[in-house]
């Protein structure tokens, strides 16, 4: 069984920096594309980051403030957070996908919080 806990999350102010983490279990994190996602109060969940085979993408909103990392070998995702903005509050969920595969794994999330 697939199990993804993302951890780091809580309440900082504008202009500073998170760390979150996501740890994987019953997953093999080198053969899945691994990604944060975020969803807002009343917005739909959207793709912060994404580490795949070729590389890493990022939303325009958070490019060149936050940078995605894995450690395949611990299992376990990263997402740094700089310059954080009061928009970047949501609750933040790791996923995984294999490659080639359609079927997502979901964290439960963590939430972020950013005052102005």
């Amino acid at each position: 069984q697939v199990q993804l806990v993302e951890s780091g999350g809580g309440l900082v102010q504008a202009g500073g920096s998170l760390r979150l983490s996501c740890a994987g279990s019953g997953i093999i994190f080198s053969i899945n594309v691994l990604g944060w996602y975020r969803q807002a109060p009343g917005k739909q969940r959207e793709l912060v980051a994404a580490s795949t085979s070729t590389g890493t993408n990022y939303a325009d909103s958070v490019k060149g403030r936050f940078t995605i990392s894995r450690d395949n070998a611990k299992n376990t995702v990263y997402l740094q957070m700089n310059s954080l903005k009061p928009e970047d509050t949501a609750v933040y969920y790791c996923a995984a996908r294999p490659y080639g595969g359609t079927l997502f794994s979901w964290g439960r999330g963590t939430q972020v919080t950013v005052s102005s």
